[in-house]
């Protein structure tokens, strides 16, 4: 190679590891707010129902504010090139929908679609080809959601709450129900919804267990 392409190449080089780090000083910052959300949250299982408000009072400022992480990302990813950089902030993104997810479920007991989850992270329709929540990121943190809704039936149990494993069975089964439905090619997305079925058993369980001590009547499982 000539002198010319030598340096041609290196300056690219340059770019990229120069926005390599721009990307994970916002992934960074992201991972924060993830981690801050996600203490927050795992109060729930040692909090009683009627006190669980207040903590997603304190969840939704810091959810809100992921909206200027996702901004300066897509910012700084150029056009196109989505595919390229997307595994540096998959994980927190994840993480991210998941939080999203657990909040929009304890405040009203419905699932969060994709486009509400965007939606309360600003993300942007423009911005699909050079940052966006991708399908597969979406329902590992629905999945996540599942694993925890799963510990919180048996946590809620122990608080007195004989009434949540009922919603979360209900809610669960109709999540489980929906990825069945899914084409998953995915491996890892596919083992960790094959793993679904055991969080389900666990709460058919509670549900059984509280049931059958007469705790409450379930109106329909």
């Amino acid at each position: 190679m000539d002198t010319h392409n030598i340096n041609y190449l290196n300056e690219l080089l340059e770019q990229d590891v120069e926005l390599r780090e721009k990307i994970k000083e916002q992934v960074t910052d992201l991972d924060k707010k993830t981690r801050n959300m996600v203490g927050i949250l795992n109060k729930i299982h040692s909090t009683p129902s009627e006190s669980i408000p207040p903590l997603l009072d304190a969840v939704r400022p810091i959810l809100n504010s992921c909206d200027e992480t996702t901004a300066a990302l897509a910012a700084i990813v150029p056009p196109n090139q989505f595919w390229r950089w997307k595994d540096m902030w998959s994980n927190s993104l994840r993480t991210a929908v998941y939080s999203a997810a657990l909040v929009e479920f304890l405040t009203t007991g419905s699932l969060i679609s994709l486009a509400q989850t965007s939606q309360t992270l600003g993300i942007k329709e423009e911005w699909k080809d050079r940052f966006c929540i991708a399908v597969e990121d979406y329902l590992h943190g629905l999945i996540s959601l599942v694993n925890e809704l799963s510990r919180l039936a048996v946590n809620a149990v122990t608080l007195g709450d004989y009434q949540a494993p009922i919603r979360i069975s209900l809610f669960v089964k109709d999540l489980f129900a929906g990825f069945t439905m899914l084409n998953l090619k995915n491996d890892t997305l596919r083992r960790r919804f094959d793993s679904l079925k055991y969080d389900l058993k666990k709460i058919e369980e509670v549900v059984y267990d509280v049931s059958l001590r007469k705790l409450t009547t379930p109106s329909r499982t």
